[in-house]
């Protein structure tokens, strides 16, 4: 039997290394997060919104051009100048001022001031999808950092409770009722832990990154103190019957189909009309002269361009019918992940609770010499287990409420946009 006065290399090193991770896993200096809902009081200030609202501005400015009548044509004719006999010089001309001006005919304006308009509904609707977009992309990353800092929590804690199962186990060692390999055992454990802390604070960190970027913040983020994961979505929202997606398509369909009319009346003969005053040098007398030009369709009658814009029709028409099948496909989804993960949060943590009350007495039961070294670590690992599956299914229930705001065409865990 070992004396307990005098410990192996093997243990004096497990100690050491014990005392060193310890020492390491203090609490740090840190910059909390806003909450989540003040930093959507800035998602207007994302890029992709800005890009979004830009792109609608052009549209409301081409809608506004759509309705602007072409500018008049202002012509100067000079006639039977600088030719030879009566014609010589400038005692013969005839001088004709004119102004011309394109009178589009057959509805031009308005079918060019309705296709711009539905355009900008169009882009209207892909505003309010990049708001939502942007919205769920800020929620998730949050989330993402919130779980990352609560796994690193869990590991700290972890490592935390792996370092006192080894110091127990180091204790039997040296009193001799436990042989040697369960020291080595408590050393490997406890440096596994310290590898996986180290991995989750290199996640946490990464994901801190990202939502000091993501959400524009000017100091880095450290911590977060206002829980996203925690707060349970509303089964009763709801957003509107068309999902955003569905919106656009209709838009695009309905622009589509304006471009064909626009197409067909560009087939139809292109008519102005002229007004001028002419000066009869010789007589010393003016007239007006009247006029109308049109193009005669003998060639080009446009039929490459409406059957084109017709084919355009058709792809949206596809694009609004696949929209539309998808959109009540992906609602039920959504809302089935959605009441799924919201079970799963309430089984992991009646989990966690049990893994909690199992270790508790497993390590009674293995101070008191009852139980083994080896069950005390599978109850040890159930809980480390169970509280990260607690993390995933609070993010798991936080990534369905985005995807079914998404739908609804809301923000995660707000109203509807």
């Amino acid at each position: 039997m070992p004396s307990p006065y005098r410990r192996s290399p093997c243990i004096t090193a497990g100690c050491a290394m014990v005392a060193l991770a310890t020492a390491i896993t203090g609490p740090a200096w840190a910059d909390p997060a806003p909450a989540f809902e003040i930093l959507l009081q800035q998602v207007g200030a994302s890029p992709t919104t800005i890009e979004a609202e830009a792109l609608r501005d052009a549209a409301d400015a081409r809608v506004r051009q759509a309705r602007v009548r072409p500018n008049p044509t202002l012509g100067l004719d000079v006639e039977n100048v600088f030719g030879s006999g009566p014609f010589e010089g400038f005692s013969n001309a005839e001088t004709t001022l004119g102004v011309t001006q394109n009178l589009e005919l057959w509805g031009r304006r308005g079918a060019r001031f309705n296709v711009a308009r539905a355009e900008a509904g169009a882009a209207l609707f892909r505003r309010d999808l990049a708001v939502v977009d942007a919205a769920g992309r800020l929620a998730l990353v949050y989330a993402e950092a919130e779980a990352a800092e609560r796994r690193f929590d869990l590991a700290e804690e972890a490592l935390g409770v792996t370092l006192a199962d080894a110091r127990a186990a180091l204790t039997l060692v040296e009193e001799g009722r436990e042989p040697m390999v369960r020291a080595l055992q408590g050393e490997s454990e406890a440096a596994t832990a310290r590898a996986t802390l180290d991995e989750a604070q290199a996640e946490r960190d990464a994901t801190f990154a990202r939502l000091t970027v993501v959400a524009m913040l000017p100091t880095p983020v450290t911590s977060i103190e206002t829980s996203l994961l925690d707060q349970v979505p509303s089964a009763s929202r709801s957003g509107a019957e068309t999902t955003p997606v569905v919106r656009v398509a209709e838009a695009e369909r309905d622009a589509a189909e304006r471009r064909v009319a626009v197409e067909r009346i560009q087939s139809r003969p292109d008519v102005s009309a002229s007004l001028g005053l002419r000066r009869y040098e010789a007589e010393k007398a003016t007239a007006l002269t009247l006029g109308l030009s049109l193009p005669l369709p003998l060639f080009d009658g446009n039929r490459g361009n409406i059957e084109a814009a017709q084919a355009e029709l058709r792809a949206a028409d596809a694009r609004l019918m696949g929209a539309r099948q998808l959109a009540q496909a992906d609602r039920n989804a959504a809302l089935a992940r959605l009441k799924a993960s919201t079970s799963w949060v309430t089984a992991t943590d009646a989990g966690v609770t049990a893994a909690q009350e199992a270790y508790r007495l497993s390590r009674i039961g293995f101070d008191a010499g009852r139980i083994s070294q080896l069950e005390l670590r599978s109850s040890r690992a159930a809980l480390i287990s169970s509280r990260n599956a607690a993390v995933d299914a609070r993010l798991a229930r936080v990534r369905a409420e985005i995807d079914l705001a998404r739908l609804q065409g809301r923000v995660p865990f707000g109203a509807a946009q």
